[in-house]
């Protein structure tokens, strides 16, 4: 249009001189309440399964290394001081003998029970049987392929090696027999002067045999020379939790109180997302979660079998 004719048209100049507007971009569309719901108990749900197996694979064997260096310490303070328990009743968790082969380079303290909770800081003698070097049959769990697998080498090199225990009374020596397993004969009853350790894991096979034992095995070890005497007052009964691949449910009400603290989390962290936004929300819950996460896998551990 000529220069000239502008002035005839002011409305058609001013929209043609006029600047394109930007399109106004959209809004963020939030999550669908119930999306977000899913979305975060799916999440806390893969942390907390993801946490519970590297719980019995990993972190298991590195809380009980560490529990083996307190019952360690804890049991030489009483050996020096002579305060170490030699019979009776003994309180669950109390440190009670120490194993070593030293042909293999093994060390593990032996606490007393044999629930499962009592045995993730390694093996627990069975409450009523005689103490290790005593006269008769003691009987002592321990894991083979969990939790620093205490028992591993028993059931793959121990065989014929020399073992020895101190307790309380003093060291003796053991000699180790390969692994009995079930149907094959019992060996025979130690006499009044005899003593033997039978010591009881589980065994599984194939790639998930460590997540799924199925067997209970028995390996047995003679004295080699004479026991030390076995006070009277011990049990003569335990409860169910105490027995081979039994679990211990006396942690329910604190796993409810752990589970119910990760769902107020869950509820948290979905109205936080909603307000403000992802990244911020994760950053502050991701902790929290972890750390009841944790808790809650410990707990879940004493629901498992005792042998696992």
């Amino acid at each position: 249009m000529p220069a000239q004719l502008w002035p005839l048209f002011p409305s058609l100049r001013s929209k043609m001189s006029a600047k394109p507007k930007p399109k106004p971009k959209p809004n963020a569309v939030p999550l669908p309440e119930r999306v977000a719901v899913a979305s975060t108990s799916l999440t806390v749900l893969a942390v907390l399964s993801v946490w519970l197996l590297a719980q019995i694979l990993v972190l298991g064997g590195l809380e009980q290394n560490r529990a083996q260096d307190r019952l360690y310490s804890q049991f030489r303070t009483q050996l020096a001081s002579s305060t170490a328990p030699t019979g009776g009743i003994i309180a669950p968790g109390a440190p009670v003998a120490l194993l070593t082969i030293p042909s293999l380079g093994y060390e593990q303290v032996v606490a007393e029970g044999t629930s499962s909770g009592a045995m993730l800081s390694g093996p627990g003698h069975r409450r009523d049987t005689v103490l290790p070097g005593q006269a008769g049959v003691s009987l002592i769990y321990g894991r083979a392929r969990t939790f620093g697998k205490p028992f591993g080498p028993m059931l793959s090199e121990a065989a014929g090696k020399t073992m020895t225990v101190v307790t309380s009374q003093g060291k003796t020596t053991y000699t180790i027999g390969r692994v009995r397993r079930a149907g094959e004969p019992m060996p025979v009853v130690p006499t009044a002067d005899g003593s033997r350790i039978t010591m009881a894991t589980a065994d599984g096979t194939g790639r998930l045999g460590a997540l799924s034992p199925r067997n209970v095995v028995y390996i047995d070890a003679t004295i080699v020379g004479k026991p030390f005497a076995a006070p009277a007052g011990r049990l003569n009964a335990i409860g169910p939790s105490e027995t081979a691949m039994a679990n211990d449910t006396s942690v329910m009400p604190a796993l409810a109180l752990s589970l119910g603290a990760l769902a107020v989390m869950v509820a948290g962290t979905v109205f936080s997302r909603q307000r403000f936004g992802f990244v911020r929300t994760w950053v502050i819950a991701t902790p929290i979660i972890l750390s009841l996460a944790w808790l809650t896998a410990d707990l879940a551990m004493y629901l498992l079998p005792n042998l696992l």
